[in-house]
């Protein structure tokens, strides 16, 4: 591959509950190569045909330096790539909530993210503050954290709403 990766975000396809593409977020196909990951299931549970979204990491490493080995991993060279792993947040149009969502996917075997939840949107700052002093999400090598409504119903009524109210889900960096 002579392209060069910026961020491993991947989109997954799955077809009759096996893995069948892993392509980059730069439209690179880097099948093979996800394939050795160990924990990335090559065959799921559930014979459906749908497509997920993650990000590829090494744990507890800044982000910066994450996105270097995973980056040269995904080029092909020779670094630690047993000890890179996928964690998986979306299932790309689905029809279910983020809770459902993450739970579906672990069912298939499939890693995803360590997630709170909140009835009040008081509560954010306080898991913003959290995080800036790594007390949550520290396993992660990230400079942001994404904030979601859960309610998949609500999501779509401000995807196509003509307010100014789109937005359902809020990217906070550091």
């Amino acid at each position: 591959m002579s392209q060069k990766l910026k961020v491993a975000v991947l989109r997954l396809n799955i077809i009759e509950g096996k893995l069948f593409k892993a392509i980059s977020k730069k439209g690179i196909d880097v099948t093979v190569k996800i394939k050795e990951l160990r924990n990335i299931p090559k065959i799921i549970p559930i014979k459906r045909d749908f497509q997920v979204r993650g990000q590829l990491y090494l744990p507890n490493q800044t982000s910066e330096f994450s996105r270097i080995i995973v980056n040269k991993y995904l080029l092909g060279e020779k670094v630690i790539g047993n000890k890179i792993l996928f964690c998986c947040f979306q299932i790309l149009n689905g029809k279910i909530n983020q809770y459902e969502t993450l739970n579906f996917l672990k069912k298939c075997g499939y890693s995803s993210p360590i997630y709170y939840t909140t009835n009040f949107i008081s509560q954010v700052e306080f898991y913003r503050k959290e995080w800036l002093n790594s007390r949550i999400f520290s396993i992660y090598p990230n400079d942001g954290i994404v904030i979601k409504i859960n309610s998949r119903k609500l999501q779509l009524i401000r995807e196509n709403s003509f307010s100014s109210l789109k937005d359902w889900q809020y990217a906070i960096q550091k």
